[in-house]
């Protein structure tokens, strides 16, 4: 049990680590998307996926700890959680105090990452305006307003004016 323990708290400590990798490099992310360096992000991106994979592999090997852990007391079958595991290693107290400290740095550390998803959605989402907007301003520049001009049915004959100058020096 007490190996288990060990490569529990171990693989939790190895997920904040990675999640910390994460935040580390939100800033280049963030950077990357406001000033639109687009190689930049596509290697941030990049770095985050290799995180992202090892982060589900800790993940697995956590479910697996804890699934041993709980064939080893005796609740094969049952789903236990680390809270669990806190709850009823009250008279392991050292054990227990670890296993808290492992929890709450691990929650912590994905906390500060959504918050730090939730910013990066909102920088992107303001990217994409500001992309429709300069598409929409580009478009109504190269067309001319339509005159005022009406055919023998009394309809708009939709004529553009044309994009010439008027030159002075003419």
């Amino acid at each position: 049990m007490a190996s288990l323990l060990d490569d529990l708290l171990a693989t939790m400590d190895g997920e904040t680590e990675q999640y910390k990798r994460l935040i580390s490099l939100n800033d280049k992310k963030k950077d990357s998307i406001i000033y639109q360096k687009l190689s930049e992000l596509e290697v941030v991106t990049a770095e985050e996926q290799q995180i992202a994979e090892a982060l589900g592999s800790l993940e697995k090997k956590r479910l697996t700890l804890l699934n041993n852990i709980a064939v080893v007391l005796g609740h094969g079958g049952e789903e236990i959680t680390v809270s669990w595991m806190i709850d009823n290693l009250s008279n392991q107290p050292e054990e227990r105090d670890r296993l808290i400290a492992a929890k709450d740095a691990l929650v912590e550390a994905a906390n500060t990452m959504q918050i730090c998803n939730i910013q990066n959605q909102a920088l992107l989402s303001q990217a994409l305006e500001m992309v429709e907007y300069d598409i929409t301003l580009m478009k109504s520049m190269k067309q001319a307003p339509q005159t005022a001009n009406y055919g023998k049915d009394a309809m708009n004959t939709g004529d553009l004016l044309s994009m010439q100058r008027f030159d002075a020096k003419q």
